[in-house]
This record gives C-alpha cells, structure tokens and sequence, in this order.
C-alpha cells in the first residue's frame, strides 16, 4: 500500500467552484496532520457566518485560494494531537476557536488543524454548539468594542444590527463594560435584546436612527452603504465608528473629519486572550450566543440558504459530530 492510500480520511463540504449554495457538497477527503506548533482538533460543531457564503460565492479567500476547498472559521471540538513544541493543549482538551481567519480554515469538516493558539479551553456550562457559535463573532466584537473603541464605563455605545451574530454578543460585550446600549434592530427583536442588556432600541424599519440617537460615543457596523453616513452624525466629537465592512467609496470621510469622528475599518484576528477573555463572561453568566438554528454537517447548503436571507437571530450552527 502507498502512504496516500493508508493515509486517515474524514468527511468535509467541499466546493469546486464558485457559486450558490447548491455548490457545497459533502465529500471524503484525506485528514490532516498537525505540523510543529499546530493541534488537530475533531470537530464536534461548526459556526456559519456571512464571511462564509461571501467566500462560497465569489469563490476565492482572501490570500487568493481558489476552489477546491472548504469553508468555515468557527470550531469547538476535542484535541485528537498536537504537534512538536505544543504545550499549551493535549490530546482529550476540548477547546473553541477561531482556525486561520482570513485565510482557508477548513471548519466544515470532521477535523481540522490550525496553530495551538488559535484556540483556547472551552468555556464551561456551554455544549459545542453554543461555542462553536462564538469565536467569530464574540472575537469581532470583542476586538471593535475593546481593542479599537476602548469602550469605557458610562459611554454611549450604538450597535447596528443588534440581532446579529456579531451585534447580539456586542450588546453584552458592551454593557459588561459598563456602557449604556442602544442597537438597532426590527421590533419582533427588541424582547430578546432588552433582555440581553439593551438600554435603547430602534426599529430601524420604521424610524432613522440618526433622528432617533445623539451624543453617542461608539458605533459598531456591520451594516454599512447609508448606515455610515448616519452613524457619523449621531457621534460626539472625538468618537470611533468601528465598521466591519471596508469603508469604500460611499463612506462619507469629509463629513467624518469635519464631525472630528475617527472611523475605521476592522477585520477579525485569531485571538487567544480574547477567547479566554470571552470564555470568563460565558462563565459568569454575562454573555450567551443565541443559536437560531442547527443543520448536519451534510445540509451546510441549506445552512447557507438560510443565512443568506440576512433575518438570522444570532448564529446557525453545523453540528458534525454526534
């Protein structure tokens, strides 16, 4: 026998080209090794997230990866092995995190490796579904809210699309540190956010926000087009819009400057702290991922149907093993 032909195998949604959800599709591929540094994790759920069915549909990563490949950048799983030079995790760990963000990180797949650090325990009192829902998400709002903003105690923080699976984690980020909380969001949402920690709601379908909030001190946005243009208005002096869209063209940046507004644009990082940091608020009970939904492995297709609709409350989930 060759080595390729006694080499492990696992299940994995691949796709082959670009295009609509209908080109994902389960496949048997070979499992990956972890290499000096990395852990392989057995993947017992997957997170979905729109970066997913962007990248299905133009059909290339960011580092310019092209089909074949496999989506997916949320994990919670159990260490199966770790490579040379790990000490941080050993087999039989079970970890959450977020694999290789931006470029190819295999989720949606029975196994997955990516650098030890790139994970972190998974927090007790969740299964693997709830933590797999988290890393992405949790880490962008974490990171806009935080590291950019530096949210502090008794600031005025506004969410776009609140509902959200970053905007529902940003409320509780937000009012764990001490802010008072306006999002947006349809009203058949509002219950669910008040009792997330929201101080102040808009039905951004039947009222504009700009009218609606002043004196705010943060924004985070991850609606973007007209939202920007808004969300400066409503900002002090001296204020941060944290967009998790690129601010192109549209973006209003005389505006911006001529309101002292400092806006920017920010992408997700694997994060090891941050997750431990995310994890400690899981635990205290002061942050809890809503999950809309949970599809097999084998019906990521719909999953993506699903999320494209853009109605999603909180996270849809791949559950892969049983």
């Amino acid at each position: 026998m060759t080595q390729a032909e006694t080499r492990p195998t696992m299940h994995a949604v691949s796709q082959s080209a670009a295009g609509g959800p209908e080109v994902l599709a389960l496949v048997r591929t070979g499992r990956p090794e972890p290499i000096a540094g990395e852990i392989l994790v057995r993947v017992h759920a997957a997170g979905v997230n729109p970066s997913d069915w962007k990248t299905r549909s133009r059909g290339w990563f960011a580092d310019g990866t092209r089909p074949p490949f496999t989506l997916g950048h949320d994990v919670s799983g159990v260490v199966e092995a770790v490579g040379r030079g790990v000490t941080v995790f050993r087999p039989g760990d079970e970890v959450f995190g977020m694999p290789r963000f931006p470029h190819p990180g295999g989720a949606y797949a029975e196994y997955v490796t990516a650098p030890a650090r790139h994970f972190a325990p998974r927090p007790e009192g969740i299964d693997h579904v709830q933590a797999a829902a988290l890393p992405l998400a949790a880490l962008t709002a974490w990171q806009a809210l935080v590291d950019t903003a530096g949210v502090r105690p008794g600031q005025r923080v506004l969410i776009h699309a609140a509902a959200g699976g970053v905007g529902h984690l940003a409320v509780q980020i937000a009012k764990a540190r001490g802010a008072h909380v306006i999002g947006t969001a349809s009203a058949g949402k509002h219950d669910l956010l008040r009792s997330l920690g929201a101080d102040e709601l808009v039905d951004h379908r039947t009222r504009d926000f700009a009218r609606a909030v002043r004196d705010v001190d943060v924004v985070l946005d991850a609606v973007g087009g007209s939202t920007w243009a808004g969300s400066v208005r409503v900002l002090r002096p001296g204020g941060t819009l944290v967009s998790i869209l690129p601010l192109d063209e549209t973006f209003p940046a005389e505006e911006a400057e001529a309101a002292r507004v400092r806006a920017v644009f920010m992408l997700v990082e694997p994060d090891r702290q941050a997750l431990r940091e995310i994890g400690a608020l899981v635990e205290d009970g002061r942050l809890r991922v809503v999950v809309e939904k949970v599809f097999p492995l084998k019906d990521a297709a719909a999953a993506h149907t699903l999320g494209e609709r853009g109605r999603t409350t909180g996270k849809i989930v791949l559950a892969v093993a049983p």
